[in-house]
């Protein structure tokens, strides 16, 4: 399962706040979050560049958080 709940609630964002920035609807965040729906590659880049992780940790195949350097145009 996505950590993006837990990484959400460790920077006080809302639901509403990340789907604002994703630019998608709240539902389809919740989606994410709830394992509903699977994000796209695209979105998981997304998420990734927000929260400054590696993708692998999103999904939990690692427990490292990574130590990544984001570039500014890759950040929306």
């Amino acid at each position: 399962m996505l950590r993006i709940r837990e990484l959400r609630e460790e920077r006080g964002k809302t639901q509403e706040e990340m789907a604002k920035h994703l630019q998608i609807s709240r539902q389809v965040y919740a989606n994410h979050e709830n394992g509903i729906n699977q994000p796209s590659f695209e979105m998981l880049n997304k998420l990734a560049n927000f929260f400054e992780c590696s993708i692998d940790y999103l999904l939990g195949r690692s427990d490292d958080f990574g130590n990544i350097t984001v570039k500014e145009n890759y950040i929306d």
